[in-house]
């Protein structure tokens, strides 16, 4: 599957799966906290605790999304043969 379909697979569990969309939510604001915290000069010890922190929930919920693409293909892929 290339880049493309994933993203229009992505969108479509986006608008039609509840709880995927709330993961793609959570990601995102991880990602923009993160952000945030990349653009210290100098982050305190608690800053860079939660960085490490929030690297790990966010690659956490991307395992998750990407075992709901997975799964999802798997279960469409069976039922069209």
């Amino acid at each position: 599957m290339n880049i493309s379909d994933t993203e229009a697979l992505k969108q479509q569990l986006m608008v039609n799966d509840e709880h995927f969309a709330a993961l793609v939510n959570e990601h995102q604001e991880y990602e923009k906290r993160l952000s945030e915290l990349a653009a210290l000069h100098y982050p305190s010890a608690e800053e860079q605790m939660e960085e490490i922190t929030l690297k790990k929930k966010k690659l956490y919920i991307k395992d998750r999304m990407e075992s709901m693409m997975r799964r999802y293909r798997a279960e469409h892929t069976l039922a069209t043969h």
